[in-house]
């Protein structure tokens, strides 16, 4: 398979670097974890235009958030573009024009207290990111997509790694109106939002091992560079490799839906497991590797180390996707998946 950009990719890479680099610097981020809306210029001013992705290609839309997830940006760019509009696009809600367009921001409840990111009738739903910062909730229910004001559910925050995102349990309203969705429309946006998920990963995971191998060529220690020494140059081949097969898998995975391809369910689910693990292994090699200077407030590691074990939490962890996985792969005796 050829993963190779196009002249336009390239260009969407590009651009995508660029403007993280100027208008996401590591100081926005720090800013938002004492001010939640410090990070809301960032998506009014820029971002906003860039939401229109989620109703294009999924390659396109994964290129972009390899690229915010390197910077760790917060707002609620994910929630609206890679969760909240692929959402209401499939179930053909009146506001999903409006997602893409920008006018309007949300974000989804679809785990319940038991985490697993699928519908359910239970009274709660968890995980719900930057509700503080959008102005919908799309609430999955077996019955279909509910949305509602996201100031007017009652809702919990709950504590977290990720300072540059706010997490939140919710109530589901009593009087909530639904709009049905057919349970393959259901499958595939929920697909879509494990798969930009695990994009945003891929970026973080990108962002730690070019940190670490960077920090290797400089430290020294006993007159010679630690990235000299066997151990550090294993330990970052092999974040370096986990990190190839992540990058791949999410490329194929996105291909796969833009093609309509039948291995798409099952590449969705390898391509969130290998982001999850990817990054969780380039956390902790980083780390070890940065020594001293890592466990530093002052370094940016740790608002990657934040995002990286947050989002690999968000839209089913990689265990629950590899359990999906083997239930498509071996089917009961009746035929279908367990």
């Amino acid at each position: 398979m050829d993963f190779s950009l196009t002249d336009e990719q390239t260009m969407l890479v590009d651009t995508a670097r660029s403007l993280f680099a100027k208008e996401c610097p590591p100081s926005l981020v720090r800013s938002v974890a004492n001010d939640p809306a410090a990070g809301d210029e960032l998506f009014t001013r820029h971002l906003r235009d860039w939401v229109g992705l989620a109703d294009g290609d999924v390659v396109d839309l994964t290129l972009f958030l390899v690229e915010a997830g390197a910077a760790v940006a917060p707002g609620p760019y994910l929630a609206t573009a890679g969760l909240f509009a692929p959402l209401l696009i499939a179930a053909g809600h009146e506001l999903a024009g409006a997602a893409i367009a920008g006018d309007t921001t949300g974000t989804v409840g679809v785990a319940g207290p038991d985490g697993v990111w699928a519908a359910t009738r239970a009274p709660a739903r968890t995980q719900v990111i930057d509700l503080d910062r959008v102005e919908h909730v799309a609430i999955v229910t077996p019955d279909g997509v509910g949305v509602t004001g996201a100031s007017s559910v009652t809702s919990t925050t709950v504590e977290t790694m990720d300072l540059a995102r706010i997490t939140s349990t919710i109530e589901v309203p009593g009087d909530l109106s639904v709009t049905p969705i057919a349970s393959d429309a259901l499958d595939a946006a929920l697909g879509r939002m494990a798969l930009a998920v695990a994009a945003e990963l891929v970026g973080v995971t990108r962002w730690m091992i070019e940190t670490a191998v960077a920090y290797a060529k400089e430290r020294v220690q006993f007159d010679k560079p630690i990235g000299s020494f066997q151990a550090v140059q294993h330990t970052l081949v092999d974040a370096a490799l986990a990190y190839e097969e992540a990058a791949a898998a999410v490329a194929y995975a996105a291909m796969a839906v833009d093609a309509d391809d039948l291995d798409a369910r099952r590449a969705i689910h390898v391509a969130k497991a290998s982001a999850g693990a990817a990054a969780r292994g380039a956390a902790k090699d980083a780390m070890q590797v940065l020594a001293g200077v890592g466990y530093t407030w002052e370094h940016d590691l740790h608002l990657r180390l934040r995002r990286a074990y947050a989002d690999d939490a968000l839209c089913g962890t990689g265990a629950w996707h590899l359990d999906q996985l083997a239930a498509l792969m071996f089917p009961d005796r009746s035929g279908a998946p367990r």
